[in-house]
């Protein structure tokens, strides 16, 4: 399940906007924990999927046929 070309936009823009707030802040005045969804959402877009999306997915039992 990959996914869209919407979705991957919509990663690549959540992360851009990520990276820009924490540049300007100053990448040793931000926190440690704004990486973790940044660095996350530049995964996603490199793979195609969302890892955690996936994740939470199967821990709901969501997808699954009945």
């Amino acid at each position: 399940m990959e996914a869209l070309t919407s979705m991957r936009i919509w990663f690549a823009m959540m992360a851009a906007m990520l990276w820009a707030g924490i540049y300007i802040t100053g990448f040793t005045n931000a926190s440690w924990l704004l990486y973790v969804p940044a660095t996350g959402l530049m995964i996603a877009l490199a793979m195609g999927f969302c890892p955690v999306q996936r994740m939470i997915a199967k821990m709901l039992g969501e997808g699954q046929r009945k």
